[in-house]
Parts: structure tokens; C-alpha cells; sequence
């Protein structure tokens, strides 16, 4: 999908949101378990009540193959009905991929082929040829890790080099990788102290940016210091929203948590003066 669609989508829905779909069954409603796909039922519940005020769905992918084959054919079925039902949908294969060329080469034809997503997370730091095979598709979007919200990106990504950050470095490099203007970010919603500084390597690419909510970002500080003149931001929330009910009003209770958050998002729109 090209960034234009995604800008338009969001001046349209007076949205930038993104749902997490990570679907735990022990966490799901206790009846929906006594269906024949139980994660299934739930996302296409949760979908359907909220694809009216979100642009993305992202899919960990994690979630699904902890169930194997039937965690994949829940994870088929769903990117499938996300497709066929809402195309105008941003969908995010949360995979965190990331190997040598040959590897990444299969990996890139299961998620952009196979399941047809429109983009996926990579974890880059084995370089440039682990992500460039993922970069050859032209109408896909690859979001590499940039500096995540967890406190072990302190480990790494925090480390300082000679000339700056270990994160920062990275980036700087991948603007360097065939078809990079194909690249987006992910940049952890915990980390706003270090957002402006990647807005001065990175003006124009679209930021994904987790962590707002349940681990505690501030989605007002976020997008005062990462928003660009073409918005350039996605964020994601996945717990806060479909598990904000665990009983038979989940998908209700899943849209007024998605409403909350767009009508706050849409009032950033404005002062903004971005709609």
C-alpha cells in the first residue's frame, strides 16, 4: 500500500490508529472457546466493530503460531476477511523477521505473497542484505526496529558508538538500502526523549509507534514531537482496546475504547491543522 493511501485514510477516518490483534485464549471471552475457530471469532468480531476508526490491523505473529497449524489458518482466515472485506485497511504482519538474503527472501513471498500483507516488521540488525529481499516489493511497506519501548533496548540500541546511538546509527544506514523510501520505523511511544532527533534523519517516513496505553505513553507528547506536515505516524494500541471486555460486549467494548482513542486523535488532526 502506498504511503498517499495511508494519508488519506487517516484525514478520512480522522484516525491514525492502529489495533494489535494479539490474540491470547486465555484472555478471549470464555464462550467464544466452544467455537470452531475461536480467535478467528474474535477478531472478525473485533474488526467489524472497529474498522470504522482505525486505519491498521496488526497481527502479531507470535500469537498465532503459538497455536500452530490452527493458529495459522486462524491468522489466514483473518488477513483474508481483513482484505476481501475492508482492502482500504493498513495491515501489519508483526513477524520481526530478519535473516540472511535467501531467508529473508522466503520469508518476505509467505507474508507479501502468500498471506498478502501489506507490510512486516523486520528486525535488521543482521544489515542491509537481510532486508533489502523484503525491500524488492514495490507496493509493500517494510518497518524495521528502530528503538523499541521495552527496557532491554537499553542493552543495544541505547549503546552509545563513536558518532551517536547504536538505533541511531542504523537508521542513518538503512536510508542507504535499495528502495529504503519503502521503509518505515518502528520507535517505541516510552522513548519521546529521542523522537525528534530520528525526525531530523528520517523527516518524511512513517513512524509505527507502540507503547501508547497499557505501557504507558503519552499519545499527546508522541505526536507533538513525531508528527510530520503528511502526519507520518501509525499508533498502535492491541490490549487497551480488545480486551477492554472479557464477556459477551467485547466487540462493543473494543469500539468505544477505538472511538475514544480516534475522537482524541482526530483533536490532534485539528490543532494541528493537519484536517
Amino acid at each position: 500500500m502506498k504511503e498517499l493511501e495511508i494519508i488519506n485514510q487517516i484525514k478520512s477516518k480522522k484516525s491514525f490508529l492502529c489495533i494489535g490483534l494479539d490474540v491470547d485464549q486465555e484472555k478471549i471471552p470464555k464462550f467464544l472457546l466452544n467455537e470452531s475457530d475461536p480467535i478467528f471469532s474474535f477478531n472478525k468480531s473485533v474488526i467489524d466493530n472497529t474498522h470504522m476508526y482505525c486505519i491498521a490491523y496488526k497481527l502479531n505473529i507470535a500469537f498465532y503460531e503459538a497455536y500452530g497449524i490452527k493458529g495459522w489458518k486462524s491468522l489466514e482466515k483473518t488477513i483474508n476477511y481483513i482484505n476481501t472485506n475492508y482492502p482500504n485497511i493498513f495491515t501489519i504482519a508483526d513477524a520481526k523477521r530478519g535473516d540472511i538474503g535467501n531467508t529473508s527472501r522466503m520469508y518476505a513471498k509467505s507474508f507479501f505473497e502468500e498471506l498478502n500483507f501489506d507490510s512486516i516488521t523486520i528486525n535488521p540488525y543482521m544489515g542491509r542484505d537481510s532486508v533489502e529481499p523484503f525491500l524488492e516489493y514495490n507496493d509493500k511497506n517494510t518497518i524495521i526496529l528502530g528503538l523499541t519501548s521495552n527496557q532491554g533496548s537499553k542493552d543495544l540500541q541505547l549503546l552509545k558508538t563513536n558518532e551517536d546511538y547504536v538505533f541511531m546509527e542504523l537508521i542513518k544506514s538503512s536510508k542507504t538500502w535499495t528502495n529504503s523510501k519503502n521503509l518505515m520505523y518502528v520507535i517505541g511511544a516510552t522513548k519521546t526523549e529521542y523522537i525528534e532527533e530520528v525526525r531530523k534523519i528520517i523527516p518524511n517516513n512513517f513512524l509505527l509507534i507502540p507503547g501508547v496505553g497499557a505501557q504507558g505513553g503519552d499519545l499527546n507528547e508522541v505526536c507533538k514531537k513525531s508528527m510530520n506536515s503528511n502526519i507520518g505516524i501509525i499508533i498502535n494500541s492491541s490490549r487497551g482496546i480488545i480486551y477492554s471486555s472479557n464477556d459477551v460486549d467485547f466487540a462493543e467494548a473494543a469500539k468505544k475504547q477505538a472511538i475514544s482513542i480516534q475522537k482524541q486523535m482526530e483533536q490532534i488532526l485539528i490543532d494541528s491543522k493537519l484536517i
